[in-house]
């Protein structure tokens, strides 16, 4: 065998080991035993193996380079996955590029091409509050680029996702409320086209229904849950001929726009209104009240979503398995919804 010649493959093969397992082996990845490491690095030097990453890359058609779309940056939740999707693409060698489609489908639709363009290996998505049509996921599938859906994600088949039970969540939001006392709950939804606010939105009505309270169609306003629509949606259910004394909110952002809005019209919280929101932004603990939310980490999401895709990238020569991974939520119980106190 001519040093030259030598490969990956080679290596495997002489050892009776997987090539994939050489390959992170030689990567430094810590998903290989130190002993399997120092076996295969010995074999590798007496067979005078050379790495080419130039070479390899462009003949095995990888790029180490992972794409991530998001909705925003600036949100918390997914600042924090990024992080997580950093730090374990990091520790298998992979660079990543990271897009923000700004709530837009045409943006994230072109982020889909660009990324494309630069041959990235897969790609992390969380889709926009717009994407309602699903042909540029399709493209990837056309071009065999795994992709792993992370939060928000599109019911389409063969895909994979990690993901929060958004029912159990919310149903457990709109039972503390109910835990609280109050009768009359408002919920301000996301876009229905999203899963996780349809989730949503079915956890809280199935709370009510469980407990005997009404569900009133008018109670539930929709919108792109922006600060600005608390304060213009508290308006329109403080006009309804109800008394209203309890609101779930389908994230946080929107739930301290209405607390905003309540304080200044002197409306006391939680005494006249508690209010529950979701995803624990940073802001919602110094907030006046502090919020009560429902915690979800977006650092473990990113993690768990990256080593997913990273598994379906190094098992590309093999039937792909579609997994629903489930990541637990915990609620966060602060003044802005306790009437009650918890006696030991």
């Amino acid at each position: 065998m001519h040093t030259n010649e030598v490969t990956i493959h080679d290596i495997a093969e002489i050892l009776g080991i997987n090539s994939s397992t050489v390959s992170r082996a030689l990567n430094n990845s810590p998903r290989v035993a130190q002993k399997t490491k120092d076996k295969i690095l010995k074999k590798a030097n007496e067979l005078g193996y050379q790495r080419n990453d130039l070479a390899s890359n462009l003949r095995k058609s990888k790029t180490f380079t992972l794409g991530v779309i998001v909705p925003r940056i600036s949100r918390h939740f997914f600042s924090s996955a990024i992080a997580g999707i950093e730090e374990a693409a990091f520790k298998e060698g992979y660079n990543v590029i990271i897009c923000q489609s700004l709530e837009s489908l045409e943006r994230e639709q072109s982020i889909i091409n660009t990324l494309v363009a630069n041959r990235v290996d897969g790609v992390l998505i969380s889709i926009s509050m717009e994407t309602e049509n699903y042909k540029h996921f399709k493209g990837l599938e056309q071009r065999n680029i795994p992709f792993v859906f992370f939060d928000r994600h599109c019911n389409i088949s063969k895909t994979s996702k990690v993901v929060i039970d958004d029912f159990e969540a919310a149903y457990r939001a709109t039972e503390h409320l109910i835990q609280q006392k109050s009768t009359e709950i408002a919920h301000f939804s996301g876009p229905q086209n999203l899963e996780i606010y349809k989730n949503r939105f079915k956890g809280y009505k199935a709370a009510l229904e469980n407990y005997k309270i009404p569900f009133r169609e008018e109670l539930v306003i929709a919108s792109s849950l922006m600060e600005d629509d608390g304060a213009k949606n508290i308006k329109k259910i403080l006009s309804l001929p109800f008394q209203v004394d309890g609101l779930f909110c389908a994230n946080d952002v929107v739930a301290i726009g209405a607390i905003q809005y309540l304080k200044k019209i002197g409306i006391k919280i939680p005494e006249d209104i508690a209010i529950v929101g979701f995803s624990n932004e940073t802001t919602s603990s110094v907030i006046d009240p502090a919020l009560t939310t429902i915690h979800q980490s977006g650092f473990k999401i990113g993690q768990i979503a990256t080593n997913l895709l990273l598994d379906k990238i190094s098992n590309d020569d093999k039937k792909q398995i579609h997994e629903t991974i489930i990541v637990k939520t915990n609620l966060i119980e602060r003044k802005s919804s306790l009437r009650i106190e918890k006696h030991e």
